[in-house]
């Protein structure tokens, strides 16, 4: 997952200087993929949590 600063920087490279989504990767040791994903999407990426799994006392608690 690219920070919000990868993706602030890969945009204004795209738009203001103009560099292809190659150099970009090349420039900013990342895959091309990435690169694109972070073209298409309108919003910075943003980290969510994972649900945790039910423990084994929540189970048996639930049982009872």
């Amino acid at each position: 997952m690219i920070t919000v600063e990868d993706w602030a920087e890969i945009r204004r490279l795209y738009r203001s200087e103009k560099l292809s989504q190659a150099a970009i990767a090349r420039q900013l040791a990342l895959s091309r993929n990435t690169v694109a994903k972070a073209l298409r999407s309108e919003a910075p990426p943003r980290y969510e949590r994972r649900r945790a799994p039910m423990s084994a006392w929540a189970q048996v608690e639930m049982a009872v």
